[in-house]
C-alpha cells in the first residue's frame, strides 16, 4: 500500500517507537562499518526531531552497548554569524545533547564554524567538503525536514549538486525558528548549511519527521514529483533513502488517509465512516443524499456492494457521527475530573466550553497546570508589573524597603538582557507568577473558583530555555500524587502533536506513565487537541455543542491570559492570528462541516477522543 510513496517510507504508531527504531539503524550502521573499515562516519542533524534519538543512544553508550570512540561525526549546518557558547549555536547542542556524554573523540567532531570572518567562509566550507571527502565520506547521514521541505539549511531553489555554502534563510524558515530565539527578529538571516549534493553523496540517508505539522511536507517529499521547491524530494533519486515517521507526520500519506485508493481495505466501521465522510466532502452532499454513482466515479464500489445499497451504509455512518454529539445533558455529571494543562491557557483555549459544561454539571474540578508557561512571557511584561509594584506599594501600606532589593535586580537583570538570554532565577518566578494569576483569572471567568487551579510546576520545564529536559521520574511522582489525591473519574488530556516545542506530547508522557502504575479501575481519558489542530469529525469520538454565548465565554476566558494576548512569544509558525481566532474559526468549521454532513446545525463545537486508560494493577 505504498504505491504513490517514491521513497522507502517506514511508519512507526508513536514518537517513542521512532526513536527506538532510529536508534537501531544508527547503532547497527556503527557496528558494521567499524567491522569493515575501521571507523564510522555520521552526518548529524539538531533541532527538536533527533533529540530523543540522541539521549537513546547516550543510555546505549552508557550501558556499554554503543562504543563512539572511532565514530567521526559531520554536522549538517549552523546558523550565521553564532559564536559558539550561543545558546541558540548547534555546536552547542551538539555538546550539550550528545557528545559530552559519549566518547567520541573532539578531533572527530566536525561542525560548521559560526564565528568565521565573513571573507573566510567560501574557504571554510571548501575545507569543510574536504574533509568529509578525507573521511570517506558519510556513511549514515540523519536528516529533519522543515516546513518548506528544507533539509539542512537548503532552502527552495538550492540546485541538486549544491555543496557546503552560506545560504540566505527563507522567511518561513526563520519564522519557524523564531520561538527557539524569543522573536523572529533575532533569528540570524544566514546560515552555512551542507548542500544537497553533499548530503545525497551520503552512502545511506534517514530523514526523520514527528508530529502532525509535518504531514503535509511529508506528503509532498515522498510522494510528490522532484523540484527545487522543495529540497527534499531529491532524496527519491537516491538508492539509500529512507523516510522514518511517527503515525502523526505521516497522517496526510494517501495509504494514510485515503488507502481505498490504492487497493482493497478491510471495511470495519471506523474504515466506512471516514470513506463516506470523505465522499461527502468529494461531492458536496450531505451523506444521506450519496448515491450509487457518486461511490462508483470514486472508487468506493466494494464499499458500496459490501452494504447493497446507498440508503444503508449511508445510514449506518450518519448515526454514528449523530451519536457522537453530546450535549450537557449527555455530558458527566457529579463526577470528579482532573484537567490537565499543559502551559497556564490551554485548558480554555481547547476545552472552554467543556469547562463551563462541567461546572454547571455539578461536577467536582481540578484544573493541574503542569508547567509554569514562565518563558513564554515577554520582558515587557515583568517591567509592567515591577512598575504596578512599586506604585501600589503605598495604598497597600508595603514599606519600599521591603520590595526594592527584589525590584531592582529583576529590572538591572532585564536591562542587561541580550536576545535570548535565560532569565535569571527571580525573573523566571515572576514570569510564572504572572502566568499563574491569568490562569486564576480565566477560571473565575467559568464560575469556579481560585482553589480548583494547581500549579505543579514539572522540572522538565525548569531549564529557562525552551530547550527542556526529558520526562524524569519526578515529572512522573508528582502527576502520580496529584492523581493519588484528586482520586479523578475522568481525566482531560493534551492529546495533540502540533506544539512547536513537544511540551504537550511530554506532558502527556508523565501522565500516561503515572496512568500506567494505577491500579484498575483506571479513569476515562479525553483527550483536546491544542492551539494549532482540532480532531477531524472521523477521529472524534464525542462532538459537544457551543451556542453562541458558551463560544463568547471561551474566548472571554482566553482574553485574561493578557500576557499571551495580541502577540503571543510562541505563537506557532504558518498563523499570524491570535489564539483566540484560530479557537473561534476552529470551532465554528467544525460545527459547519456536520452541518454539511447532514448533522444537526450547531453555532460551534469542540472534539475529544475519548479512550478508557488501564494500570497495572
Amino acid at each position: 500500500m505504498t504505491g504513490l510513496e517514491r521513497i522507502p517510507t517506514v511508519m512507526v504508531p508513536d514518537h517513542d517507537d521512532l526513536i527506538a527504531l532510529v536508534a537501531d539503524r544508527i547503532a547497527t550502521v556503527i557496528d558494521s562499518t567499524l567491522a569493515e573499515s575501521g571507523r564510522c562516519v555520521l552526518g548529524l542533524a539538531t533541532g527538536s526531531t533527533p533529540l530523543g534519538i540522541y539521549r537513546e543512544l547516550i543510555r546505549r553508550h552508557v550501558a556499554g552497548a554503543l562504543d563512539f570512540s572511532k565514530v567521526i561525526t559531520f554536522n549538517l549546518d549552523e546558523y550565521y554569524p553564532m559564536p559558539a557558547e550561543s545558546p541558540h549555536s548547534y555546536r552547542r547542542y551538539m555538546w550539550e545533547n550528545l557528545f559530552a556524554h559519549v566518547n567520541v573523540k573532539p578531533e572527530n567532531v566536525h561542525i560548521p564554524d559560526g564565528t568565521t570572518p565573513r571573507e573566510g567562509v567560501r574557504a571554510a566550507c571548501q575545507s569543510y567538503e574536504a574533509a568529509i571527502h578525507a573521511a570517506g565520506g558519510i556513511d549514515l547521514q540523519i536528516l529533519g525536514i522543515g516546513k518548506t521541505g528544507h533539509i539542512g539549511f537548503n532552502e527552495p531553489g538550492s540546485a541538486r549538486g549544491s555543496r557546503t555554502r552560506l545560504v540566505t534563510l527563507d522567511t518561513v524558515t526563520r519564522r519557524d525558528a523564531a520561538a527557539d530565539f524569543f522573536g523572529e527578529d533575532n533569528v540570524p538571516r544566514e546560515a552555512i548549511t551542507m548542500g544537497v549534493g553533499t548530503i545525497l553523496a551520503a552512502r545511506e540517508i534517514a530523514l526523520i519527521a514527528t508530529g502532525e505539522h509535518k504531514a503535509a511536507i511529508v506528503r509532498r517529499a515522498v510522494e510528490g514529483d522532484v523540484s527545487q521547491d522543495v529540497a527534499a524530494t531529491f532524496l527519491q533519486d537516491h538508492s539509500g533513502a529512507t523516510v522514518y515517521l511517527d503515525a502523526a507526520a505521516a497522517a496526510d500519506l494517501t495509504r494514510i488517509a485515503t488507502p481505498w485508493l490504492l487497493e482493497p481495505v478491510e471495511w470495519n466501521p471506523e474504515m466506512s465512516e471516514r470513506a463516506v465522510v470523505w465522499l461527502a466532502g468529494q461531492t458536496g452532499k450531505a451523506i444521506l443524499k450519496l448515491s450509487a454513482k457518486d461511490y462508483a466515479e470514486n472508487h468506493l464500489s466494494p464499499l458500496l456492494a459490501q452494504h447493497g445499497s446507498p440508503g444503508a451504509i449511508n445510514g449506518e455512518v450518519f448515526n454514528r457521527l449523530r451519536d457522537k454529539i453530546r450535549g450537557r445533558a449527555r455530558l458527566p455529571k457529579d463526577r470528579r475530573v482532573l484537567v490537565f494543562s499543559p502551559h497556564p491557557d490551554d485548558d480554555v483555549i481547547s476545552m472552554g466550553g467543556m469547562l463551563g459544561k462541567l461546572k454547571e454539571n455539578g461536577n467536582t474540578i481540578v484544573v493541574a497546570y503542569m508547567t509554569s508557561g514562565n518563558i513564554a512571557v515577554f520582558d515587557d511584561d515583568v517591567r509592567r508589573y515591577l512598575d504596578f509594584v512599586d506604585r501600589a506599594a503605598e495604598p497597600l501600606g508595603i514599606a519600599h524597603t521591603t520590595l526594592d532589593a527584589g525590584r531592582l535586580e529583576a529590572q538591572r537583570s532585564l536591562d542587561r538582557k541580550r536576545p535570548g538570554d535565560v532569565d535569571i532565577p527571580l525573573v523566571q518566578e515572576l514570569k510564572k507568577v504572572i502566568r499563574e494569576c491569568e490562569a486564576i483569572s480565566a477560571l473565575e471567568s467559568f464560575g469556579l473558583g481560585a482553589d480548583t487551579g494547581r500549579f505543579l510546576n514539572l522540572p522538565f520545564y525548569r531549564t529557562g530555555q525552551v530547550r527542556k529536559l526529558p520526562i524524569g521520574p519526578e515529572d512522573v511522582r508528582i502527576v502520580s500524587a496529584l492523581l493519588d489525591e484528586v482520586r479523578p473519574d475522568i481525566v482531560f488530556v493534551a492529546g495533540d502533536l502540533s506544539d512547536p516545542h513537544g511540551t504537550h506530547r511530554m506532558c502527556k508522557q508523565a501522565i500516561e506513565r503515572a496512568l500506567a502504575d494505577r491500579p484498575d479501575p483506571a479513569p476515562e481519558a479525553w483527550y483536546y487537541r491544542g492551539a494549532w489542530q482540532e480532531w477531524s469529525i472521523t477521529e472524534a469520538d464525542a462532538l459537544v455543542p457551543l451556542s453562541y454565548e458558551e463560544l463568547r465565554r471561551k474566548i472571554t476566558a482566553i482574553f485574561r491570559h493578557e500576557s499571551q494576548k495580541d502577540t503571543a512569544p510562541f505563537p506557532g509558525p504558518h498563523d499570524e492570528r491570535e489564539f483566540w481566532q484560530r479557537v473561534e474559526a476552529r470551532n465554528l468549521e467544525t460545527a459547519a462541516i456536520a452541518d454539511q454532513l447532514g448533522l444537526a446545525e450547531y453555532y460551534a463545537m469542540e472534539a475529544y477522543v475519548v479512550r478508557r486508560t488501564s494500570g497495572d494493577g
